[in-house]
């Protein structure tokens, strides 16, 4: 069915947009891969300096720059915009310690348990009421946690790191009510100074690896940043065309690919522990999403109740030939 006042091509275009930026994301790990021997450190300051020059480019030829000054006249947003920038930085240094650590695995279970995340800071910061199955979902994501800490015998930062960041993130974003090419621009550039001051430091050190392996790897390190801002502005497009419910289903594909790519790639363990969080994990998401749709259901239900239940105007007569005479 095509949401209200959207072309089939449209809607079309929106799942075709929503699938690349996932899946562009999913192949994440076996990039970052590439980028050995750089460090963590190294390869995020190289994919804030390049994403921000790229996307600096983008808006200059796109000439979507006038955001800037109104930028610079709100405080509160500026702000916002800063903590924004902390936690997708954070988020992007979880995901690459996880490939540089061989814990992809983790990450992808860290992907998997986001929107549980979400809809529990829905609660807590936003004073959101959740439905019994939601509760069940949040219970059973929790279970999977400890099962998975029990298996570990720690908890599963980089997992709980990846998470957390990206739900908090989302949060803040929701607030902030930039387009998703202006404010990756203003996020990674406020993040910038502190990226080349990192970048002079490995290079002061001597342990800077950019310019020095070889023009393809410096050419990789460069590119990450393009690949980090081509998903964001698919799945912006995405976001405006496809129904949410929809997106949710879509965004599994990411992480089951970085899953794949950690036991069957990388060759990463997957004793019983694991597996069993992993499975308590989709049993959680499978309530999520069935509790979702049942609810868009129910309203779609009532929707077309208000509608067909709505008394029809009775038409006034038309005026006798005799009083039209007389008027």
């Amino acid at each position: 069915m095509v949401p209200y006042g959207m072309t089939v091509s449209s809607l079309r275009r929106g799942y075709l947009m929503g699938i690349a930026a996932y899946v562009g994301w999913g192949f994440f790990p076996l990039y970052f891969k590439l980028l050995e021997p750089a460090s963590p450190g190294e390869i995020l300051a190289h994919r804030i300096i390049w994403c921000a020059v790229f996307m600096a480019l983008l808006l200059a030829v796109l000439r979507r720059y006038r955001f800037l000054g109104e930028l610079a006249h709100d405080p509160r947003r500026l702000a916002g915009i800063v903590l924004a920038a902390l936690l997708i930085g954070g988020n992007w240094f979880g995901f690459i310690v996880g490939v540089a650590t061989s814990h992809v695995v983790e990450v992808s279970l860290g992907y998997f348990i986001n929107p549980l995340v979400s809809v529990l800071l829905g609660v807590l910061v936003l004073r959101e009421r959740l439905r019994r199955p939601q509760w069940v979902a949040v219970g059973i994501g929790a279970t999977a946690v400890l099962v998975q800490a029990v298996e570990y015998g720690r908890p599963p930062w980089l997992a709980l790191l990846v998470a957390c960041s990206f739900g908090l993130y989302g949060l803040v974003k929701k607030r902030q009510g930039l387009p998703a090419a202006e404010g990756m621009f203003v996020e990674t550039a406020v993040l910038v100074p502190v990226a080349l001051g990192y970048v002079a430091f490995l290079m002061a050190s001597g342990d800077a690896t950019v310019g020095h392996v070889s023009a393809g790897h410096t050419a990789l390190i460069m590119l990450a940043g393009v690949l980090t801002a081509l998903p964001l502005i698919s799945f912006a497009d995405a976001a405006n065309r496809v129904p949410l419910t929809a997106l949710g289903v879509l965004q599994y594909i990411a992480p089951i690919m970085q899953l794949g790519f950690g036991v069957l790639v990388f060759h990463e363990p997957m004793p019983p522990g694991r597996v069993a969080a992993f499975a308590l994990v989709w049993l959680a998401l499978a309530v999520f999403t069935w509790d979702g749709l049942r609810a868009r259901r129910a309203r779609s239900r009532a929707a077309r109740s208000a509608v067909e239940d709505e008394p029809t105007p009775t038409p006034e007569p038309a005026p006798s030939p005799e009083y039209e005479r007389s008027a």
